[in-house]
């Protein structure tokens, strides 16, 4: 008797997921320093330690094997690549690190895990270190937390989101890992897509979370395809404790607000199979964002004079969708973080091109301005 479907669901899920790594590894040269932590002549240090940093103490020795960072190190076999889970401890992360440790098993991966500590609630250190033992017990290895500052730009869940991945990506670097897991699920995407519509921000923001991002596409979502109640049932029916993060159901984060309130009064309103149709329409938006962006990238060669600048009249002429793509790429070269680039901004560039009535200079976010000046479109730092 196989296991129970929504156990076989995740681990497909999984599976799919460290079959793209293995063959992104192979392609690449294969170890080539990617197994290894950034500066580090030698293999990692002992599980044991790592855990007892962490708060936890290290899983017992296998007698039956060796540990997963010897068996890459033996002379006969190539180093294979690491894969981590970000792991909160709730039951989508849980449940996404109890399958990627079964399909580590069974392919030629490593697989370790890192849980973050924010820092936001008391006694999240001891929950962090529960998670280092649940991850432990998992047989992954390296297991570590991770403990980081949350600071206020943005708002709360901006700033949190921010320390999380700048923490991800500074454990991925260390660790030297092909990848890191995160368990976002179908209905975390039907989430974004709503966010983002309210933000009026247009297609791209629409398109929600894509399946791979970051560096090199570090951080791969595999659950984007499956529902949150997927996630816990593996959970329960494995009987992996999870932990329910009491800020998921506080109304004053606007996620909360959404999750709780708003998508169950979409669904009341118009029917179940809204969460389905969401997700749907941010593949949709992704794809055609995507081929906007391309498009757009094609443009910018053909709009630039021989001195590299920006000429209004061939500007004038493409698409709206494509031109502001043009001017958002300009600007950010110049110097604007993109976080801070809205589309009010980008619509007030605009107007210098298609409604130009002699207006001034149009200040944008990290001091850079856009001014047109004898029928060229300059922007530069102030």
């Amino acid at each position: 008797m196989g296991p129970h479907p929504a156990v076989a669901a995740i681990r497909l899920a999984v599976r799919r997921v460290l079959h793209d790594v293995l063959t992104e590894f192979h392609r690449h040269g294969g170890p080539g320093g990617l197994d290894r932590p950034a500066g580090e002549a030698g293999r990692p240090a002992p599980a044991a330690s790592r855990y007892a940093e962490a708060g936890a103490a290290g899983r017992p020795a296998r007698p039956d094997r060796p540990a997963l960072s010897d068996r890459a190190a033996l002379p006969d076999r190539p180093a294979a690549p690491l894969v981590l889970v970000a792991c909160s401890g709730g039951a989508d992360s849980m449940a996404l690190a109890s399958a990627l440790a079964f399909e580590a098993r069974k392919l030629d991966v490593r697989a370790g895990g890192i849980t973050v500590d924010h820092n936001l609630q008391p006694g999240s250190g001891l929950r962090a270190a529960e998670v280092v033992t649940r991850l432990a017990a998992m047989d992954l290895d390296p297991v570590e937390a991770v403990a980081v500052h949350v600071g206020r730009e943005g708002g709360p869940e901006a700033a949190a989101r921010d320390a999380r991945y700048a923490a991800l990506d500074a454990a991925a670097e260390r660790h030297g890992a092909a990848a890191v897991l995160l368990g976002h699920t179908r209905d975390d995407q039907a989430e974004t897509v709503l966010l983002g519509l309210a933000r009026g921000s247009g297609i791209r923001s629409l398109s929600g979370m894509a399946a791979a991002s970051g560096p090199a596409g570090r951080y791969r979502r595999p659950f984007l395809q499956l529902d949150r109640q997927t996630a816990r049932k593996a959970c329960l029916v494995q009987s992996i404790p999870v932990w329910d993060d009491p800020h998921n159901i506080d109304p004053a984060y606007t996620r909360s607000r959404l999750r709780h309130e708003g998508l169950p009064a979409l669904e009341k309103a118009l029917g179940k199979g809204v969460v389905e149709a969401l997700a749907r329409t941010a593949q949709l938006s992704r794809d055609d964002a995507d081929a906007l962006d391309t498009w757009a990238a094609e443009a910018e060669l053909a709009v630039r004079d021989e001195a590299g600048g920006l000429e209004c009249a061939k500007l004038y002429v493409l698409p709206p969708a494509v031109r502001r793509r043009v001017l958002r790429r300009a600007v950010i070269e110049a110097g604007a973080p993109a976080g801070s680039l809205f589309a009010r901004h980008l619509e007030e560039v605009d107007r210098l091109i298609t409604g130009w009535r002699g207006q001034r200079a149009i200040n944008l976010p990290g001091r850079v301005e856009a001014r047109r000046q004898g029928g060229r479109l300059v922007i530069r730092q102030s």
